[in-house]
């Protein structure tokens, strides 16, 4: 049984939960020349490696991380509605250098679970007691015929926001007034489920207010999507869904409208019928799984995939090597960048305890998530979870939706909500001032 919650009961929430991350730090006695290796520096790794070094500064923890700059998936589909510069979601390392952490600009080609050693493309060996894999996603570019990761560079899934969102962005002001954008989401689960709809409504409000005479059409190989009913609630009020005149057409799996092939020199797209679908900017959002390393690195199950114990992250493949974010099978969480954030401190706490000898404690998760449809117009999600008593599954145990009779006001207040809540997960994931 769950229970609704408000959002001053929802942060009090996050603070408590949050805490697992830095238990015990005063009282907890590590053993001299201990060594984290956090590879990748996303959200997850980043704050993973600033929460082990919070616990115990005597701790050598590294990231290994293959690009200098971060930039974060949440709130990148503003730069596609034009009221965010790329910029303002870039994030570099500075700040975790300056509290001790090594930083490794370099690609990891493979993790030795036997000889606890991380390999770089650099030529580096980065010994470890305990490895923290942080991935993200990888791209299942096999499920659309005429779809790869070259492709991907001229018709942009902007799922790894960066140099593609801007691409994507380029695209659209490009277009003619009038012209068709197709958006192809992926089958779940994959990162970030509510971001394919709240880039419709993103992408509708720059061509609401620079090109009406254009439409969006949603081509869903599901039935349903994450806060449909609030984001259909949405689309209606701003453009016109479910009308004659409605920007945004979704199509889901009751009309067989996965995208089943494209061709990359024309853009256009077939389904299973062998219906054509023209477009003037396509973006696919292909099927995921797990980063590339850790299916080098054997972390992966038949799904691609990466199975953990859900208490501490660990692996169940590779013992000391802990999974966390997008790429781990965290049951009862979604693959979302607080979700990230959350299991990063709960890893954190369990890797300081193994490395100390101590018992580990019983964690608590949080996630939220928000999405803006429209200037001063956001909707959310927020949740606590606990972990089952046998272990197998994280459990919601309170949460809630932004209300659909929700004023305009409350509305308003989700949207700075969202700002607010990127300048905090960033500052602490990245240890900014």
């Amino acid at each position: 049984m769950t229970t609704k919650i408000s959002r001053r009961t929802f942060v009090q929430g996050i603070g408590a939960a949050a805490a697992v991350g830095a238990i015990g730090a005063p009282s907890l006695a590590f053993g001299a020349g201990k060594k984290v290796v956090v590879v990748g520096g996303g959200t997850a790794g980043a704050t993973a490696a600033r929460y082990v070094k919070m616990a115990d500064s005597s701790i050598d923890v590294t990231i290994v991380e293959q690009n200098k700059d971060y930039f974060t998936c949440y709130l990148s589909n503003e730069v596609l509605g034009g009221d965010r510069d790329i910029d303002s979601i870039k994030f570099g390392y500075d700040g975790l250098k300056a509290i001790g952490i090594n930083i490794v600009i370099d690609e990891v080609t493979g993790i030795d679970a036997d000889k606890n050693t991380v390999s770089t493309k650099g030529g580096e060996k980065i010994e470890y007691d305990r490895c923290i894999v942080a991935p993200g996603v990888s791209f299942d570019y096999d499920k659309i015929e005429g779809y790869d990761e070259e492709v991907a560079e001229k018709i942009p899934h902007a799922w790894k926001a960066g140099p593609q969102t801007v691409t994507l962005r380029k695209q659209l002001e490009a277009m003619k007034d009038g012209g068709v954008v197709v958006i192809a989401p992926p089958n779940n689960p994959f990162r970030c489920p509510p971001g394919p709809y709240e880039r419709a409504a993103q992408i509708a409000y720059y061509l609401k207010n620079h090109k009406p005479k254009s439409k969006i059409i949603i081509m869903d190989p599901k039935e349903k999507f994450s806060k449909m009913g609030l984001f259909t609630q949405g689309w209606e009020k701003f453009y016109g869904y479910g009308t004659d005149n409605s920007m945004i057409s979704w199509h889901g799996a009751a009309e067989e409208s996965g995208i089943e092939s494209v061709d990359p020199k024309t853009g256009q797209m077939t389904n299973m019928f062998g219906d054509e679908i023209k477009s003037d900017v396509l973006n696919i959002i292909p099927d995921q799984k797990a980063g590339k390393i850790a299916i080098i690195a054997g972390l992966t199950n038949d799904k691609g995939w990466c199975p953990i114990d859900l208490k501490t992250f660990e692996s169940t493949i590779h013992k000391n090597i802990h999974v966390i974010g997008d790429a781990a099978i965290a049951k009862g969480l979604p693959k979302s960048g607080y979700a990230a954030n959350s299991e990063a401190k709960v890893c954190a706490a369990a890797v300081a305890a193994l490395l100390a000898g101590k018992e580990v404690g019983v964690p608590s998760y949080v996630n939220t998530c928000y999405s803006v449809i429209s200037k001063d117009y956001g909707i959310s999600v927020a949740s606590v979870h606990r972990l089952a008593k046998d272990g197998s599954k994280i459990i919601k145990v309170s949460g809630g939706l932004t209300p659909k009779d929700a004023s305009d006001e409350m509305h308003k207040r989700e949207v700075g909500y969202a700002y607010s809540w990127l300048k905090n997960i960033t500052t602490d994931a990245f240890a900014l001032k």
